[in-house]
């Protein structure tokens, strides 16, 4: 383990245990944090990262061991988050965790709102400090806006940036914090990352994404099932040493998924459009396929598909499934014309977090197991353990809560209950966000399974790595706009910087 000086440690994690019904989430974990230090939290979804911050952050409380915090020069335990809070500790989390209802200037000064000499809320200096933080994180949106009518990437800089309005900071946790964001917004957050590290600001820093460990962080820290493996200085490691101390064995080639011929035509679309989201989208999608789209936030990809699957209307174009002319009015016509809709944020509507992965896998599909409104119990359970193996879900069993999983078995519960229909063609909208390395490559290999049975599959992602890897073409987007197109072999001699050269592309 890092040696510290008793000193300069800001945070102590001593032997902290925490269990949850059938599952010992975290083992003896002890660790510290010096002032000005950013450490990186690595490991597989489910070994113990998210409850590991839980605790520091007193939303949960171990069972055995202590948390403490060094609040200027006093070592306090926090028992709550407001305590923790009070102690300069604040976090980040991977879920989007605001006020949606709500504007931006609301949200920032929550519990805090600013009044006038008449005891009115001053708006103006709200609006006007608001302002001063936008422009901080260059997000170009007005303090007015309601957080609904953002994009879940909007949303995720507010959350940020929601964290420099508080005077005492002593440590940031960021749980996933670039999951949805482009180039431009990740260079942004690490600037702001660098100014607390200036400033003597511990950070916390959780991310599958390896690179960024390497780029931001001075340690890491990893942990495995639920138990301390090893801290190191960045300096000392690789991304083949990280994961091989996760996941404790060699992975290979992420994308190192074959790539077929495509087949017959399965969607086209033909000059669909919704006046200021997106203009005369044309595109194909063929048996086999896996049909990429990339471009910036706000470009318009996740528009597109809702218009597609019915979820939102469109103002002019058509749909044609099997060369047939069809008429989508909402996401039921959809399922029943054999499309299905890996949405990017599984919490919020890709699954019902309360009920069991029995239910949730059957969610689609339970009229294909039903008469007369009475559903075939023992059909609803087959079907769920048979794509409870199929996917690889890691649970105890199929009555668990869906909430109780980790955010990669998560996300393959939603991709069962698209397969439990069996779609032709599939929409995958940020599949692998806040997914560890070993589970993406099992939600790749499933991709190429899906291929090879002739499925076309679009999917949809924020990580240039991801669309550029897997796709056998990709459709570029640049404000609304399809700015190009590229077939395996263009892709296999382009740059991310080509690419984003063509999302940044003014139509």
């Amino acid at each position: 383990m890092v040696a510290h000086m008793e000193e300069d440690i800001i945070l102590k994690v001593d032997n902290i245990s925490k269990s949850y019904p059938g599952v010992k989430a975290l083992q003896n974990i002890s660790l510290a944090v010096r002032k000005g230090e950013v450490r990186a939290l690595l490991g597989e979804n489910g070994a113990g990262k998210s409850t590991l911050i839980k605790c520091i952050m007193g939303v949960e409380k171990p069972e055995e061991g202590t948390v403490s915090i060094n609040c200027g020069g006093s070592w306090k335990t926090p028992q709550s988050v407001a305590e923790s809070k009070e102690c300069g500790m604040h976090a980040n989390y991977q879920h989007v965790n605001i006020a949606r209802e709500l504007s931006i200037a609301e949200n920032y000064f929550l519990g805090r709102l600013p009044v006038t000499k008449l005891k009115t809320v001053d708006w103006n200096l709200m609006n006007e400090e608001s302002r001063k933080i936008i422009d901080k994180f260059e997000m170009n949106v007005d303090p007015g806006a309601k957080i609904s009518e953002l994009s879940v990437a909007m949303q995720e800089m507010v959350t940020i940036s929601k964290i420099s309005v508080n005077d005492n900071i002593r440590l940031v946790i960021f749980d996933e914090p670039t999951a949805l964001l482009e180039n431009d917004k990740v260079e942004i957050l690490y600037r702001y990352i660098r100014e607390l590290k200036e400033r003597g600001v511990s950070v916390i820093y959780i991310s599958h994404r390896l690179e960024e460990l390497m780029d931001i962080c001075d340690t890491v820290t990893i942990l495995k099932d639920g138990q301390y493996v090893d801290t190191k200085k960045i300096s000392e490691v690789d991304k083949d040493m990280l994961v091989s101390l996760m996941v404790g064995r060699e992975v290979g080639s992420l994308y190192n998924i074959r790539h077929r011929k495509a087949g017959a035509e399965l969607l086209r679309v033909e000059e669909l459009t919704s006046k200021g989201r997106f203009e005369h989208i044309d595109f194909q999608l063929h048996e086999g396929e896996i049909l990429g789209f990339a471009g910036l936030v706000g470009a318009g990809r996740s528009e597109i598909m809702r218009a597609v699957f019915g979820v939102d209307a469109a103002d002019n174009g058509d749909i044609y499934i099997r060369g047939e002319k069809v008429n989508i009015k909402n996401p039921q016509d959809a399922i029943q014309k054999g499309i299905g809709f890996l949405t990017e944020d599984r919490r919020l509507d890709g699954l019902a977090l309360p009920l069991s992965v029995k239910v949730n896998t059957n969610m689609y599909s339970y009229d294909l197991i039903s008469r007369a409104g009475v559903i075939n119990r023992k059909k609803e359970a087959e079907r769920a353990e048979e794509y409870k193996t199929k996917i690889g879900v890691k649970t105890p069993d199929i009555e668990q809560s869906a909430e109780n999983l980790s955010g990669g078995n998560q996300q393959k519960v939603v991709i069962a209950k698209l397969l439990c229909r069996d779609p032709d063609i599939l929409i995958f909208d940020e599949p692998t966000v806040g997914v560890d390395v070993g589970a993406k490559q099992e939600i790749y290999k499933i991709m190429e399974l899906l291929a090879a049975q002739g499925k076309g599959i679009i999917l949809i992602s924020s990580y240039l790595p991801e669309v550029m890897g897997l796709s056998d073409r990709m459709i570029v987007m640049s404000e609304g706009r399809i700015s190009g197109v590229l077939d395996r072999n263009e892709i296999e001699v382009t740059t991310e910087e080509d690419v984003l050269r063509l999302a940044s592309a003014v139509i």
